[in-house]
């Protein structure tokens, strides 16, 4: 009996320490929370940033809407966009960041946000969670103000070095590259478009021995996140209801996105699911949206799970270094600043790198890991030699094609949104132009007539909308993309106050290739930059074949009933060219090149055959223990998608490796 009596006090005692700790979420008793240390070195943050802390761009919507009830807030604040801004406190009873977590996710966008929450699903294994920005407000939840995020501290104002012959009519002739700086990353800023790439980009991906990554593999990864409410196909297959992740129509629909997909009927385009394993035609464009209401990663995979015990979450953290023990080549934490101090937090099990296509490249390249020259010309002890950063790919877009039209309020003047009326419809029914993607509505892919590929396998992707750089009285998105003022007074300013819009163009799978190095030892100086645009001659004669091709649209019965014609304004550094010869449009690409957002291969993907590879198909960085990449640099090819969608699936897919690792 003394016996029986004694093991029933040791599994009483046992169970209360259990309790306890379970009950604070692993944590042990409060000498364990992280001690943070003064900040010595690289204590300023970039200066473009705190410039950017305290701005709210002009915009008329914005205004109108802060008139309203719903929207109001202490004018007295001088970040309009913190109105509202969601919350990422620590969970009730913890004082502070622990010393040390099972896993600690670097980064809280696209794949971030869902490595969180998966690897933190149960009460498994603690998770911390790093992120430099903050939590997204109300403002930002609106899909028509989209735009004006490009000017705020809500994005990473990188910059490309300058190219000659490419973004010769932005600002200072150098691309603006904006990535998304907050809790959500760049879904809180993005368009929300809702691709997932062809079936054909997959299935390349894996045969270049990337298992696990077909397109039947990545697929059920994008199905297990969707929750889809799509008219057209809502019985569809290839979709699911039940994730976290919203997915609908857009709400709002001007006449003019009829017309895109009539024109592209009448040129032998089909109508299609995109999203489908027949994705080649034309179509209404999906978004993460949910009753009009931009639905971000944090959205949908954070928000309703940051009271969990094992997962803490600290905005404002900017990580300045991973923390490798060089003897061993094993990841063992991080260093982190925040508020002026620096903390150094330890990862039982791994360090996971979901900052992005730019940061995450860096912070390898910070922490000894990257190409063995470049490191040591900055002094930085090399831990592992691999070529991070020296593949960079990208989507560029032409923007500058605009259309005027004899039909009047078919499209989406900001004088005519910005109105009481819109902003109660939006407020109450999520639906009306405020609804809008600022005029985005409509996608399709099409093959030049110079593509060299076999079967349906598109080269460009056109973007329909009902808007264009004049329908804000260039305000907004001519400055988003940092339009030089001399090119926008003389070509798009005739435009303001009248019906015009735009179809864009996609450059999908260029031949040019980009890099990316360090500017410098300090974390907060941002590397350097370098997109190669337009340097392959096919790329530029592709764009070339999707203007040609955008205008023999216009010139369909669809478009013309509305008497839509081509605004002739010749851009004033290509006069030397006939306007509408080649010489002119490549002129005209050349002056507008703008990014989409879409950087990939910076941490590239491939087998221990592949020269170029930094992970493993297991996202494993080669030659270093305990430490992945989860993110968007890790596709290796160039892909027929807009990259948030996959981003959502590689952190889904993530976590399970991670969780199949270690048995969780």
């Amino acid at each position: 009996m003394r016996a029986v009596s004694s093991f029933l006090h040791y599994l009483l005692f046992i169970s209360a320490v259990a309790m306890n700790f379970v009950g604070t979420g692993g944590r042990r008793p409060h000498d364990h929370y992280a001690k943070p240390q003064v900040c010595k070195q690289f204590c300023s943050e970039n200066k473009i940033v705190q410039k950017r802390e305290n701005y709210t761009p002009k915009s008329r919507i914005v205004d109108v809407m802060l008139q309203t009830p719903m929207f109001a807030f202490n004018r007295s604040d001088s970040d309009g966009f913190s109105a509202f801004r969601d919350q990422y406190d620590l969970p009730k009873g913890f004082k502070g960041p622990l010393t040390e977590y099972d896993f600690i996710v670097v980064g809280a966008g696209s794949a971030g946000s869902v490595l969180a929450a998966r690897l933190s699903e149960g009460g498994k294994a603690s998770v911390l969670l790093l992120e430099a920005g903050l939590g997204e407000s109300m403002l930002t939840s609106v899909p028509t103000l989209a735009p004006l995020f490009q000017m705020t501290s809500s994005v990473w104002p990188y910059l490309m070095e300058h190219q000659p012959n490419v973004c010769m009519g932005m600002e200072n002739e150098r691309c603006f590259w904006p990535r998304g700086r907050a809790v959500g990353g760049t879904s809180v800023v993005n368009y929300m478009i809702y691709t997932r790439g062809m079936k054909e980009d997959w299935d390349r991906i894996a045969a270049k021995g990337n298992y696990g990554w077909s397109y039947e593999d990545v697929l059920k990864y994008y199905m297990k996140s969707e929750r889809a409410h799509l008219r057209e196909f809502k019985n569809s297959p290839w979709h699911s209801k039940d994730g976290e992740l919203t997915v609908e129509d857009i709400p709002f629909r001007s006449k003019l996105s009829k017309a895109f997909l009539d024109a592209g009927k009448l040129l032998g385009n089909r109508r299609v699911d995109y999203n489908s394993p027949d994705g080649f035609g034309f179509s209404y464009i999906q978004a993460t949206m949910s009753r009009g209401i931009r639905m971000s990663s944090a959205k949908a995979f954070l928000h309703n799970n940051k009271k969990r015990k094992n997962l803490h979450i600290l905005p404002n953290s900017r990580v300045t270094k991973i923390l490798i023990d060089p003897a061993t080549k094993t990841a063992t934490g991080v260093q982190f600043r925040t508020n002026g101090q620096i903390y150094e937090i330890r990862a039982k099990k791994e360090v996971i790198l979901s900052a992005g296509p730019i940061e995450s490249p860096h912070l390898l390249m910070l922490s000894g890991i990257g190409p063995r020259k470049d490191l040591e010309s900055f002094g930085i002890e090399v831990v592992q030699d691999l070529p991070v950063g020296e593949t960079l790919y990208d989507h560029i877009s032409y923007t500058g094609l605009a259309f005027v039209m004899n039909t009047t309020r078919l499209t989406l003047l900001e004088s005519n949104v910005a109105s009481l009326g819109n902003v109660l419809q939006y407020t109450q029914f999520g639906d009306g132009p405020l609804s809008s993607l600022a005029g985005v509505e409509t996608l399709g892919y099409i093959k030049t007539n110079i593509s060299e590929e076999i079967g349906d396998f598109p080269d460009i992707e056109l973007i329909g909308t009902c808007a264009s750089l004049a329908s804000d009285d260039g305000k907004v998105v001519a400055k988003g993309v940092r339009l030089a003022d001399w090119l926008y007074n003389d070509v798009y300013k005739p435009l303001e106050g009248i019906d015009s819009f735009t179809i864009l163009l996609m450059l999908l799978h260029p031949k040019s290739k980009g890099y990316m190095k360090l500017r410098s030892i300090n974390p907060f100086d941002q590397p350097k930059l370098y997109g190669n645009y337009l340097t392959h001659q096919k790329d530029v004669s592709t764009m070339i074949a999707g203007i040609r091709y955008i205008l023999q649209m216009i010139d369909t019965p669809p478009f013309q009933k509305f008497g839509t014609k081509l605004h002739k304004k010749k851009f004033p550094n290509c006069k030397m060219f006939e306007f509408g010869s080649d010489g002119y449009w490549e002129c005209a690409i050349r002056t507008i090149t703008a990014t989409l957002h879409h950087q990939i291969s910076t941490c590239k993907m491939g087998p221990p055959s592949d020269p170029s590879a930094v992970v493993d198909p297991e996202l494993r960085v080669y030659g270093i223990r305990n430490l992945r990449v989860a993110d968007t640099s890790i596709i290796p090819n160039t892909i027929a998608a807009h990259t948030n969608a996959p981003g959502i699936m590689i952190g889904e897919k993530g976590a399970d490796m991670v969780k199949q690792t270690w048995g969780l």
